[in-house]
């Protein structure tokens, strides 16, 4: 009856533990410091609260004594956090990057059904009734401001390890710079019509092999210079740009992947869907360019956050064992010291929550120590993954104060699961039987 007992009482502490991790999860960051408020008056104010100060006090007064054990503790939570932020940091620059390419006031179009401009074909004959539709600004000249742009995927070397990657060479005309305002040229000119020339982007360029301003380089068996970089501070500044109609005969091109418009005001993307929508000569969908870049980056986000998240757990685990092995040593090795306390009136709650408090003191220091780690090493970092158009991505990890506390209540949560069993077991462990061992 008794193994009974214990073992539902056991399993209880299990169920209401993984209760409290996913409620953890998921608290916001006023709800923790209502916790940490909360705790705070209990010490303070409570007679068990003094007890537990007193208890904590002399266990975290001996951490120096235990600094081999407890570093363990320390590195190995700073390392489920270091690489869980890292990862999740790499789909966050990603994402970042590429709803920063798009904007509420341009839209996209491309053929009906299609993904991604390389998979889109938009006839020659369509873009003239585009023009025409109602929802499109014009520029200072009064013409509608409408860039029909090809997607044309070309093979580069890549810098880091002089391996083949692909590049996304756009062709455009003189209406792509209006559509998009914040291209900005940095070297060099523009592309002129008719020639082969080029205008690369600063990812691309510190991306690639052969890019720097002035070069020539083959593509589809003809010399192209590099006559000018820009910079835009999104996705574009991985591709290439081109003069679409030399592009166009350069690659025997009969049609376009994309047209981007600039949008009439706030109703123009209304107007612009529904006039598409009534002309059955236009089998096309029509979306703003901030939500097709954000669709763009959905997939690959969802796998790293899932990637990152269970290489996270299963390196949490790993923590957790180390922890609880550090807290069972240090309460076997102050069994006399806790059974002391208890015969002088000590009431179990507060050795619980003292054990706790040291266990989560030094997953605290490991959690600032990976976030710390990560932030230094990571934030920034330049990378680049292949997009849904088949051409690399240049983007930079981005470790938002978000992620950062995300990894402080990763390394709190291990601390709380590696603190909590030796809290209670020191808690229960009879008096008489704790000194007769020491």
């Amino acid at each position: 009856m008794n193994r009974l007992k214990k073992w539902l009482g056991n399993l209880g502490v299990v169920l209401a533990l993984a209760a409290g991790l996913a409620a953890w999860t998921y608290l916001p960051w006023y709800g923790v410091l209502a916790l940490l408020a909360a705790l705070a008056a209990w010490l303070l104010l409570s007679r068990a609260g003094q007890q537990t100060l007193a208890v904590a006090g002399i266990g975290i007064t001996t951490l120096p004594q235990r600094w081999g054990a407890s570093s363990v503790v320390v590195v190995g939570i700073a390392g489920v956090v270091g690489v869980l932020v890292a990862m999740l940091a790499m789909g966050e620059g990603f994402q970042a990057t590429l709803r920063g390419t798009g904007s509420t006031d341009t839209a996209i179009i491309l053929r009906g059904g299609s993904q991604a401009e390389t998979n889109s074909v938009i006839s020659r004959d369509q873009v003239p009734l585009i023009t025409s539709l109602p929802g499109i600004a014009q520029g200072a000249d009064g013409r509608p401001l409408v860039s029909p742009e090809l997607s044309q995927v070309v093979n580069m070397v890549t810098r880091a390890d002089g391996t083949d990657a692909n590049a996304q060479l756009r062709g455009v005309g003189d209406t792509a710079w209006a559509v998009r305002p914040q291209i900005e040229l940095v070297q060099g000119r523009r592309f002129e019509t008719g020639r082969r020339e080029l205008v690369v982007g600063q990812g691309a360029q510190k991306q690639y092999v052969g890019l720097e301003l002035g070069n020539q380089l083959e593509l589809a068996n003809q010399m192209w210079t590099v006559v000018g970089v820009f910079a835009s501070g999104d996705s574009h500044e991985s591709e290439l740009w081109a003069d679409a109609e030399t592009l166009a005969s350069t690659y025997q091109r009969t049609s376009y992947q994309s047209v981007t418009a600039k949008l009439a005001g706030a109703d123009g993307f209304r107007q612009l869907k529904a006039a598409m929508a009534a002309d059955p000569r236009l089998k096309l969908d029509v979306t703003t360019t901030r939500d097709y870049y954000s669709k763009q980056s959905e997939g690959l986000t969802k796998i790293i956050r899932i990637l990152g998240t269970v290489v996270g757990t299963i390196m949490a685990i790993g923590a957790v064992f180390g922890a609880l092995n550090t807290m069972y040593a240090a309460v076997a090795g102050r069994a006399r010291e806790i059974a002391t306390m208890r015969a002088l009136g000590f009431r179990g709650l507060p050795v619980v929550v003292a054990v706790m408090l040291e266990t989560m003191l030094l997953a605290l220091l490991g959690g600032l120590l990976g976030a710390g780690v990560a932030w230094l090493v990571f934030n920034g970092y330049s990378v680049s993954t292949l997009s849904s158009n088949f051409s690399q991505v240049v983007f930079q990890f981005r470790v938002s104060p978000e992620l950062l506390w995300t990894g402080l209540k990763w390394a709190l949560g291990i601390g709380l699961v590696g603190g909590l069993f030796p809290a209670l077991r020191a808690a229960r462990l009879p008096v008489t039987e704790a000194l007769r061992a020491a």
